[in-house]
């Protein structure tokens, strides 16, 4: 993450994205397909460790293997099979939204995966008590433990929309855009960046 000052000179926490280029490698429309979207690639990988019908298909949209194929639905993009979609399709100002996959935390117990306040204190008979869940049912009736209950589990690695970013600055000469705030997962992992309107 970085900083940069707006136009008021208050200073905004920021994170720099790398968004492109991405290459169009099928469009899909109503009549061949039954809906309207357009699959594009980001990335580079190494043609011996991609399949061939993967690079027969890259060779269709003239380009070199790639290591994400992404398709966006009812996309306002104008674009061609073989054209690259830049940065420069945002502008600053502009709101956007931001979707990953949150870091993984492993297992974790019910104060740092939900919050709760633990027991609070170290005395009046508490022994090793303080982070627990304490009570998760009742007992003759309901005779069980209702399902959703907020207990200690796996945290993380889930996909994360973050709304409502707005866009500081975009570096075209790079294909770096400024976004507003933190975005999911960890640093070097990729992510969809989508234009909220």
């Amino acid at each position: 993450m970085t900083s940069v000052f707006d136009a008021n000179g208050k200073q905004v926490a920021c994170t720099i994205i790398e968004a492109g280029p991405c290459v169009v490698t099928q469009k899909k429309t109503e009549e061949t397909d039954g809906y309207n979207a357009l699959q594009i690639a980001y990335g580079e990988a190494k043609e011996k460790n991609t399949p061939k019908a993967q690079l027969n298909h890259f060779a269709k949209a003239n380009t070199t293997p790639k290591a994400v194929v992404k398709e966006i639905r009812n996309s306002s993009i104008e674009k061609e099979v073989g054209e690259e979609i830049t940065c420069e399709i945002f502008a600053e100002g502009e709101e956007v939204s931001v979707v990953g996959t949150s870091k993984g935390k492993g297992f974790q117990g019910v104060v740092k995966r939900h919050g709760f306040a633990g027991v609070g204190e170290a005395t009046h008979g508490q022994h090793n008590r303080q982070r627990s869940p304490g009570s998760i049912g009742g007992a003759s009736t309901p005779s069980r433990v209702y399902k959703g209950m907020k207990m200690a589990g796996r945290m993380g690695g889930e996909r994360v929309k973050i709304k409502a970013l707005k866009v500081m600055k975009v570096f075209p000469e790079k294909n770096f855009v400024l976004v507003t705030g933190s975005v999911p997962g960890h640093n070097g992992s990729i992510v969809l960046i989508q234009n909220n309107k």
